[in-house]
C-alpha cells in the first residue's frame, strides 16, 4: 500500500519512515508512526490487568501490532493476517486521523459513513462533555 505522497515527507521525519500497524474493533486497520505507537502501546499496557475489555484490547492492538517500513517510493507491506482481519481484498479507504491513518476496505467504509449519516440527533446526546462546546 502507498502512503500518499502528501505525508511520506513528515513519517520520514518524525518516524524515519518506521510505521506500526495494528486492528481495531471495528475490523479495520490502524496505521502509526512508530513513536505515536509507543506511546500508545504504553498505555495499552498500563490498562487493568484483569479487566476483560482491556484484555480483549490488549489482545488485539498488542497482538496483531507489525511495524511496516516505508520502501523508497513511500509504500507499506501489510501482513495477509491483517489484511484478512480487516477484510482487504481490492480497493481500500485510507482515512487520515491526525496522528494516525485508518485503512478500511471500501465496501466497510462505505456502509459505516451511511450508517453514521443515518443516525439521529438524539444518538449523539451521550457525547462527552468536552466535545460540547466543540464548534465545527
Amino acid at each position: 500500500m502507498a502512503i500518499p505522497a502528501r505525508y511520506r515527507v513528515r513519517i520520514k521525519d518524525r518516524a524515519d519512515g518506521h510505521l506500526v500497524v495494528t486492528v481495531n474493533r471495528g475490523r479495520y486497520l490502524l496505521i502509526y508512526p512508530l513513536p505515536d505507537w509507543e506511546e500508545i502501546e504504553r498505555k495499552l499496557i498500563r490498562l487493568p490487568a484483569l479487566h476483560r475489555r482491556s484484555i480483549a484490547l490488549q489482545g488485539l492492538m498488542l497482538g496483531y501490532a507489525s511495524e511496516a517500513d516505508m520502501d523508497g517510493h513511500g509504500r507499506i507491506l501489510v501482513s495477509r493476517t491483517l489484511r484478512d482481519f480487516a477484510g482487504l481484498d481490492r480497493q481500500a479507504m485510507l482515512i487520515g486521523q491526525g496522528n494516525k491513518f485508518a485503512l478500511w476496505d471500501e465496501e466497510r467504509w462505505t456502509a459505516q459513513i451511511d450508517e453514521w449519516v443515518g443516525e439521529d440527533e438524539g444518538d449523539f446526546a451521550d457525547l462527552p462533555q468536552e466535545l460540547e462546546s466543540l464548534i465545527l
